[in-house]
């Protein structure tokens, strides 16, 4: 009796026994998963700081180069404007590009936009324009809207029928521009006028705003197009001079002397060219000639 009842006891505590040490391998098994789940995404999460930190440090490289090197034409620009208001203490300047296309050929419209004196005959915004009598200088006055501007404008090169390149500095603001004549056919001529300005004061930057400088230059250049080509009577002397960094280099002139050489020596090689024309014309009738003089005697060996 005694056995069979210890023999019972014991096959009663062995399920526990089994239950305990299943429950035991489950708690351990689970710490022992969330000790690698927790070392996994530690490591993870140091890996993607270390990328990230690296990435950061280069994009802010980069971002901090792009910035200077920005920083630097800047200036560069405000320099070669002259500094002043507005360009060596702001910084901030509007980009003002403008194309149009006049239907004279390039010569003519050079020389009339060299007689920039005689804007304000027909252009709204330009109230007058004196002309030093450097060649390099001249005052402006103009008006934008409400308010009425002057500033003084001095080319820094100048190269006929090609291009001019000009600073200015007035009281509210400088610029730096680059008008540019481009031969697009015998009787048709691009202008492209790229200019850099520089506000000064509370309501040139709220002008600035609304582009109105950009508005004032388009409208003047359409009204060039239109007296170039509808209104202009007389043909234009210009100014056939060139300036080299701020410093006439040939007197108008000398250019005109120039240009008179040019065309002699365009007029010369026509005629010599019209000349070995006539002389290949002369050529070509004298051998038609003895071809028709050598077919007599064929003929009369025919008739034999």
């Amino acid at each position: 009796m005694a056995r069979q009842d210890q023999g019972r006891d014991t096959e009663d505590r062995q399920p526990d026994v089994m239950a305990e040490s299943l429950e035991r391998l489950r708690e351990e098994l689970g710490r022992f998963a969330g000790a690698q789940l927790h070392r996994l995404t530690g490591g993870a999460k140091d890996r993607a700081g270390m990328v990230a930190g690296a990435v950061g440090g280069r994009a802010k490289d980069a971002a901090g180069s792009a910035v200077g090197k920005a920083s630097d034409r800047v200036k560069e620009a405000a320099d070669k404007a002259g500094g002043g208001k507005g360009g060596a203490k702001g910084g901030k300047f509007t980009s003002i590009i403008e194309t149009l296309d006049v239907g004279v050929p390039l010569r003519a419209c050079y020389d009339y936009w060299c007689e920039y004196d005689q804007f304000s005959g027909f252009m709204k915004g330009v109230q007058s324009v004196d002309r030093e009598d450097d060649d390099i200088t001249s005052s402006w006055k103009a008006k934008i809207g409400p308010s009425t501007r002057d500033w003084k404008a001095t080319v820094k090169e100048q190269v006929p029928d090609d291009r001019i390149e000009w600073t200015s500095e007035g009281s509210r603001g400088s610029t730096r521009g680059v008008v540019s004549f481009h031969e697009l056919a015998p009787s048709l001529t691009r202008i492209v006028v790229v200019v850099q300005y520089y506000p000064a004061g509370f309501f040139e930057k709220t002008a600035n705003l609304w582009r109105a400088q950009g508005r004032r230059l388009r409208l003047d250049l359409k009204h060039f197009q239109r007296y170039v080509t509808l209104e202009a009577e007389e043909e234009a002397e210009g100014w056939r001079g060139e300036i080299r960094e701020g410093e006439v280099v040939r007197s108008h002139e000398e250019g005109l002397a120039d240009d008179e050489e040019d065309e002699d020596e365009e007029f010369e090689d026509e005629e010599d060219e019209g000349e070995d024309e006539e002389e290949g014309d002369e050529e070509d009738g004298e051998e038609d000639g003895e071809d028709e003089g050598g077919g007599k005697p064929r003929g009369g060996r025919r008739r034999r």
